[in-house]
């Protein structure tokens, strides 16, 4: 469970370390949001 969350913060940071304007950071969570949503869906299913 540690390790999940070291890799998470981790890919936060470079996801957030990426962005360059407050446009790109609203399309970076926009991203993330439909991927936890797929995966929400795929369990489901």
């Amino acid at each position: 469970m540690k390790k999940i969350v070291t890799l998470t913060l981790i890919a936060a940071a470079m996801a957030v370390s990426a962005c360059n304007t407050v446009a790109g950071i609203g399309r970076d969570v926009s991203a993330a949001g439909d991927a936890v949503t797929g995966a929400s869906n795929e369990a489901r299913n």
